[in-house]
């Protein structure tokens, strides 16, 4: 299975908040793994950007030693 982009995560965490918006009666239980699935999505984007953040700074690294 291909990992998920950053731009995918946030794409589909865009998706959860749509439904959200467009619900005039919530389904509790629905909601619930609505949320549950949001924040893994955000967890796995925050992990995503800390691996491109050190991905960049050994860049930086690298262009500095030239």
């Amino acid at each position: 299975m291909a990992k998920k982009t950053l731009a995918d995560s946030l794409e589909k965490i865009q998706e959860i908040i749509s439904w959200f918006d467009n619900q005039e009666e919530v389904d509790i239980e629905m909601g619930l793994d609505k949320m549950k699935e949001g924040t893994k999505l955000i967890k796995e984007s925050r992990e995503r950007l800390q691996e491109i953040e050190n991905e960049f700074e050994i860049v930086k690294k690298e262009l500095e030693q030239e």
